[in-house]
């Protein structure tokens, strides 16, 4: 299977996880300090970034499937991974298989919304995927600026002014061109409801990293995430939005580090 992915660094293997619409790049706040002391490799899932889409099903257990084989064969089973919102609840479901991936830091996993809360997360990926579209030939203006930035990833960073603007052009043409948004979004927002796990299951490490001001899974559904995976641990991130690695990236690195030095 053709997954196109970057590799920074030596050491043990760590594997990064993109979210809905993303890419590799996405990884960048924190690409050197991880590198530094790690392997790391970033993949772009299934129909995202320069990865082709998947030929048949497209969900997020099809996902799942295709980064199990790509860790096969790859040599990479067992590997400590970092996901990011539908990258975040997919890495759990690797977990809860058991033998595919090791520690896993899980930041802002989508899925365990409330009936409304679904609607509000479709609502907010989809406002920023047309804006991506409809805004492109404006982007590098809109990046190039703080005040504008701000506007832009408002649901998604309370300090999106700080990021720099190569990364939000980078984010914003992925959201804007990838292939499987609408179909992964359908599935994420309406499919069949991803299993837990029971207590005890999961035999490696599992950190959940939630932003205290996440305004696209909202801090409420955190509780949540811990029930149907009792085995996690909690992780909050003070004065963060959607994507900690954004807002606090020191934070994430040295939580992601501490985390997966076994």
């Amino acid at each position: 299977m053709l997954i196109n992915y970057v590799r920074r660094g030596q050491g043990k293997p760590l594997l990064l996880i993109h979210g809905l619409g993303s890419s590799w790049h996405t990884w960048q706040t924190i690409l050197e300090p991880l590198a530094a002391n790690r392997a790391v490799v970033a993949i772009d899932l299934p129909g995202f970034g320069k990865s082709p889409p998947l030929a048949g099903d497209v969900s997020l257990r099809s996902l799942a499937n295709a980064v199990a084989q790509f860790l096969r064969e790859h040599d990479l089973l067992g590997t400590d991974a970092v996901g990011s919102s539908m990258g975040a609840r997919l890495l759990l479901e690797l977990a809860r298989r058991g033998e595919v991936v090791g520690t896993v830091v899980s930041l802002g996993p989508g899925g365990f919304w409330g009936s409304w809360e679904r609607f509000a997360f479709q609502a907010s990926i989809c406002m920023s995927m047309r804006l991506a579209r409809s805004l492109r030939f404006a982007m590098p203006s809109i990046a190039a600026h703080e005040w504008s930035r701000a506007l832009l990833l408002a649901q998604f960073s309370p300090l999106a002014h700080r990021l720099p603007a190569a990364l939000v052009m980078q984010e914003m043409n992925s959201l804007a061109a990838a292939e499987s948004f609408k179909l992964m979004l359908r599935d994420f927002v309406r499919g069949e409801p991803l299993e837990g796990s029971d207590a005890g299951s999961i035999a490696r490490p599992v950190v959940i990293g939630w932003g205290r001001l996440d305004r696209v899974c909202f801090p409420t559904q955190a509780a949540r995430a811990q029930q149907q995976f009792p085995d996690a641990r909690l992780h909050w991130f003070e004065g963060c939005g959607h994507y900690p690695h954004w807002d606090a990236p020191q934070e994430t690195a040295r939580l992601i580090l501490e985390t997966t030095d076994d």
